[in-house]
C-alpha cells in the first residue's frame, strides 16, 4: 500500500504524486515532483520560486531528498538562481560521492547539471522586503545595504520573522515498501547571507529509512538541528515506538529548546508499515495532508497539539 504525507503547503503538488504512486512508481519520483510543483508555486513565500529572500535581497534555496532503501541523500544550500534546489539535491546524491553543496558549489554543479537559471526575486517578494526593512531602515539605508559592515543588529530586530517562516515536506512509502522523504524551503526571511536550517541537513529537517520510518520538519530549523528531530524519530521507531510516540517522544526532546526560543517546531512522520502522524509545538490550527490508495484525492488532518501535555 502507498502513502503520501505533506505539510499543509504540499497541494500544488499532492495530486502529481500521488499519480506516480497510484501508477506504480517510485517514491523518489513522488517525492521529487511533488515538491517542484510547490518550488514553482509563486504565491507560496517560503519555496522556491517567489520565496522570500535574505537581508540583502537575495533568494537562497535549501533542499534535501533521502532514500530510505539504500539511505543515500542529496542536498543543497543557499542555492541561488536555480528554481527547483530538491532536483539539484536528487543529483548530488545520484551523481556524486557527496551528500551537501552549498553556494557558489551548489549553483556550479547545478549549471553543470543542465539546470536553467532563472530568477528567483518576485515583484511581491521584492516589494515584501522592501517594506519589512522599511519598518527598521531608511530607503537610503536599504539600497546600502550590500556595502554595511553590520549586518547583524538588524538580523536581530527582524527576528519575530522566525515565528512564521516555512517549509514544505513530502514523506511518501510507495507499492514496493520503499520510502523517501523530501525538504525544501526559502528558508528564515530576511536571514543573515549563507543562513542554512534544518532543510539541508540530514537527520535534522528530514531522514528516511526503509526498515523504520520517515519523518520530517518545518519551523524553528534551528532547534531541529540542535536535537537532530527527524533522526530521533525515526530512531523512537527503531526502539519500538509507535509513530505517535516516536514523535511525542522528539517533541519532549525539543521541550527546552522551545521553551527557550520562542520558536515552534512542526513534525510529519509515517513508520514502515506507513502508518502517519502529524504533531505541532503550537496551541492549534496546523495541519498536514494525506493521500493514501483508499482516498480520492487527499486529506487535511490536524495535527496534535504537544504542548496540551
Amino acid at each position: 500500500m502507498w502513502l503520501l504525507v505533506a505539510s499543509d503547503n504540499g497541494g500544488p503538488g499532492m495530486e502529481r504524486a500521488a499519480q506516480i504512486l497510484r501508477q506504480g512508481g517510485h517514491a523518489l519520483d513522488a517525492v521529487e515532483e511533488g515538491i517542484r510543483l510547490v518550488e514553482s508555486t509563486t504565491e507560496d513565500h517560503t519555496v522556491g520560486l517567489g520565496g522570500l529572500p535574505n537581508l540583502l535581497g537575495e533568494v537562497e534555496l535549501d533542499a534535501s531528498i533521502m532514500d530510505g532503501h539504500t539511505l543515500a541523500a542529496g542536498a543543497v544550500g543557499a542555492l541561488r538562481g536555480y528554481a527547483h534546489p530538491i532536483s539539484v539535491a536528487r543529483l548530488v546524491m545520484e551523481r556524486t560521492a557527496h551528500v551537501l553543496l552549498v553556494g557558489e558549489g551548489a549553483g556550479r554543479f547545478a549549471a553543470e547539471m543542465g539546470f536553467q537559471r532563472c530568477e528567483l526575486l518576485t515583484d511581491d517578494a521584492h516589494h515584501r522586503w522592501r517594506e519589512t526593512l522599511g519598518q527598521v531602515l531608511s530607503p537610503q539605508e536599504i539600497d546600502e545595504l550590500g556595502a554595511r559592515k553590520e549586518l547583524l543588529p538588524v538580523v536581530q530586530q527582524l527576528m519575530t520573522e522566525k515565528l512564521r517562516h516555512g517549509t514544505v515536506d513530502f514523506v511518501v512509502r510507495d507499492r514496493h515498501g520503499d520510502i523517501a522523504c523530501g525538504v525544501s524551503t526559502s528558508g528564515w526571511p530576511w536571514k543573515y547571507p549563507g543562513r542554512l536550517g534544518d532543510s539541508p541537513i540530514i537527520g535534522a529537517g528530514g531522514y528516511a529509512d526503509n526498515r523504520y520510518g520517515a519523518a520530517a520538519c518545518t519551523l524553528y530549523g534551528e532547534l531541529a538541528i540542535r536535537a537532530g528531530t527527524a533522526r530521533s524519530v525515526v530512531l523512537y521507531m527503531k526502539m519500538g515506538m509507535t509513530v505517535e510516540e516516536a514523535c511525542r517522544e522528539a517533541m519532549q526532546d525539543l521541550k527546552p529548546l522551545l521553551q527557550t526560543s520562542g520558536g515552534a517546531m512542526n513534525i510529519v512522520a509515517m513508520d514502515k508499515d506507513g502508518h502517519p502522524f502529524g504533531i505541532t509545538s503550537r496551541p492549534e490550527g496546523e495541519r498536514y495532508l494525506v493521500a493514501t490508495e483508499e482516498t480520492d484525492g487527499y486529506e487535511l488532518r490536524d495535527r496534535a497539539a504537544f504542548n496540551d501535555e
